[in-house]
Parts: structure tokens; C-alpha cells; sequence
């Protein structure tokens, strides 16, 4: 179930997802012109390693770009392929607009990064010492998809249906979230023990619960919870 586009309309244009989203591109085709092994190393040097964020190992000298906790930050900015950026972009495309309208520019930003680290610090803590670098958007996109869920239950999104039954249809947005929020917690159950690359869902788990409860401090005053979608500026 593949979301495409939401019917919910903004009232400001969303100048910092839309510099986020080409920042993030940006960061990618870099990677994308480095040969292997620069590509490897840039990774090292600028996601997250738990066990050097949480200063149980480090790397070699020559390599290090920051200190380990900065790269919290830096890894929410480099993708590991085409898709796992095209997917996320996709995701922060129709639901970060949204977020970022009932917040503003500046605290959408706040709201972001603080949602981002600690979603990266909720993968770490599951294996500290894994030397594992993490990468992607995918924290912070998924606090978006908490606050999202939050304040506009009931917008409708338009999705892919996966086969065998083809084809497009609107459903509310907790049911969209609902669903994948599910398929992140059954994901990682599965994955607790497991060690090597792959999917950090505990980060995904961690970001949405984070949006969940951040969502009341950074939205505007008069933006309620729980509210309908946002009527269309020609509506009555």
C-alpha cells in the first residue's frame, strides 16, 4: 500500500521540505559520483555508528569528519540507493508540507532534527556497540507521520493498491499510518537479535512516537488535534 498524494491543502509554501528533500538529493548524487570505496568511506565518516556515537570504538583518524554525536544529524542526510531515497522523499513530499504549514518554517526545522536524533539515538540504543553505520531520512520523516496522524486523522490519501488488486483509491490517513506504523513494530520485533545491515525499524518506531508526543509542543496554538482535514480556501 503505497501512499501517492493526500487531498489536504496548505496555506504557506513549504520552503523547508522542499530544501530538505534537495538537500537529501544533493547529498545522494555526491555519493552517487564517488567510486566504492569513497562512497564507503563518506558513509563512515557521516552516519551513525552506535558504538561511536556512544564512544564504545572509533575510527580511524584519518577518517574522522566529526564527533560521533553530530553524526546523529549528518546521517539523516545520506541515503543508501535510488530507492531508499525515492521512498523517503516520497513520504516527506505529502506528509511534511503539511506538518510544516500548522508549525512554520523555523519550528518545523526544531521539530525535524530534535525528532530525527532521537529517532537515530532509538536504533542505536537497541545494540550500542553494533559498528554498523545507519543512514537516511527515514527518522525524522517518520515523527512527521506520528504528528501527522495526530492532527489530521481524517485527511484522505490517495494510494497504490499492491496485487492482485491494482489500482488507486482514497482512505483516511490513520488508516494509511495505522497500518505502517503496525508493519514497523512486527518488523522489529522480528529483527531484535539480528545482527548486520538492514532496516532500521526501531529508528522508524522511535521517530513516529517521538512525533506523537512532540506534535502538542511545536503546532501552532490554534490548530486543533484530531481535526478534519484542512477545508480548500474555496470551500463554504
Amino acid at each position: 500500500m503505497l501512499p501517492l498524494h493526500d487531498d489536504n491543502p496548505t496555506e504557506r509554501p513549504p520552503f523547508v521540505t522542499i530544501t530538505i528533500i534537495a538537500i537529501c538529493a544533493l547529498v545522494f548524487l555526491y555519493q552517487a559520483s564517488l567510486p566504492r570505496q569513497g562512497d564507503e568511506a563518506f558513509v563512515f565518516q557521516y552516519g551513525a555508528i552506535p558504538a561511536v556515537v556512544f564512544g564504545q570504538a572509533t575510527i580511524p583518524g584519518d577518517m574522522i569528519a566529526l564527533p560521533g554525536m553530530l553524526t546523529l544529524l549528518t546521517s539523516m542526510f545520506l541515503h543508501g540507493s535510488w530507492m531508499h531515497l525515492l521512498g523517503n522523499m516520497l513520504y516527506l513530499w505529502i506528509f511534511g508540507n503539511n506538518i510544516e504549514d500548522i508549525m512554520g518554517h523555523i519550528r518545523f526545522v526544531v521539530f525535524y532534527v530534535v525528532c530525527g536524533v532521537l529517532a537515530a539515538l532509538s536504533h542505536a540504543l537497541t545494540d550500542p556497540s553494533s559498528q554498523i553505520p545507519m543512514v537516511g531520512a527515514s527518522g525524522a520523516i517518520s515523527a512527521i507521520l506520528g504528528a501527522y496522524l495526530l492532527v489530521f486523522p481524517r485527511a484522505r490519501v490517495l494510494i497504490l493498491l499492491p496485487p492482485p488488486f491494482l489500482g488507486t483509491t482514497y482512505v483516511p490517513a490513520a488508516v494509511v499510518l495505522g497500518i505502517w506504523f503496525l508493519g514497523q513494530l512486527l518488523s522489529g520485533g522480528m529483527s531484535l537479535g539480528i545482527k548486520g545491515g538492514g532496516i532500521a525499524f526501531f529508528a522508524h518506531i522511535g521517530g513516529f512516537v517521538a512525533g506523537i508526543a512532540l506534535i502538542g509542543l511545536f503546532k501552532r496554538r490554534d490548530v486543533p488535534l484530531f481535526s478534519q482535514r484542512r477545508p480548500h480556501r474555496w470551500d463554504r
